[in-house]
């Protein structure tokens, strides 16, 4: 066997194996080349369906601008009633917020009213200085619903010789009877969980305004504050 027929089929196994290599090549491109055209087709048909999607929601965008441009001709004066309805709740929140400020210094004030009084008394006396004013002759107004506890109040003011003024704090329309009542009374006695919130107010805003001494008692049995001990006298709840 000569060199030449060894060179020869040397060549022919390198040209069989490259033939297969190209072939592998060839295959594995196809296969690539057919895997970006779906991917293209897909991508192609995503946006197709994004624009259908955005074409959708303009066309309703459009017509609910349409609608509500149709309504507010319907209705006229619609943009000054939603404006004046805006400016009445931040009228009303500044309202409220002024009446809580009306509220906290007419406390402060009630409170300074009352310390030259403590500091007069508290050399008398090494116990808290109470508030004594006699009954008789003065006229008791009681703000409140308890019956029992109001009854024993009225018992006790007839007995000091006082005037026996009663309300029971329900029903703001009655707002009326009830300033005149604290306007005749000398002393108020208000149980703060048996009237309405309109009254409660009314009742503190009049003794905060006239300086009229008053007792804001939350339960019933604090109207105790009234006792027979000698003669009698009214004490105004700590």
């Amino acid at each position: 066997m000569t060199s030449s027929f060894l060179d020869r089929h040397d060549l022919q196994r390198e040209h069989a194996a490259l033939l297969a290599a190209y072939g592998q090549a060839q295959s594995h491109c196809s296969q690539l080349l057919s895997a970006q055209a779906a991917r293209i087709l897909h991508l192609e048909a995503e946006a197709m369906r994004l624009r259908a999607a955005v074409i959708q929601r303009d066309t309703a965008l459009a017509w609910a601008r349409e609608d509500h441009r149709a309504l507010e001709g319907s209705i006229p004066g619609l943009p000054k009633r939603v404006a004046l309805a805006r400016r009445v709740t931040q009228l009303m929140e500044r309202i409220q917020c002024l009446m809580r400020e009306r509220l906290a210094w007419q406390d402060r004030a009630s409170q300074a009213r009352a310390r030259p009084a403590e500091r007069v008394a508290e050399p008398v006396a090494p116990q808290p200085a109470v508030m004594a004013v006699a009954l008789r002759e003065k006229s008791v107004l009681c703000v409140g619903e308890d019956a029992l506890a109001l009854m024993l109040t009225r018992k006790v003011v007839e007995l000091a010789g006082g005037r026996y003024l009663g309300h029971s704090g329900q029903g703001d329309a009655d707002g009326a009877t009830l300033e005149a009542s604290l306007i005749a009374a000398d002393l108020v006695i208000c149980q703060t969980g048996c009237v309405s919130h309109g009254a409660y107010w009314r009742v503190k805003d009049h003794c905060a305004r006239t300086g009229k001494q008053c007792v804001l008692v939350d339960k019933p049995e604090a109207l105790n504050a009234l006792r027979l001990d000698g003669e009698p006298v009214f004490e105004q709840e700590r």
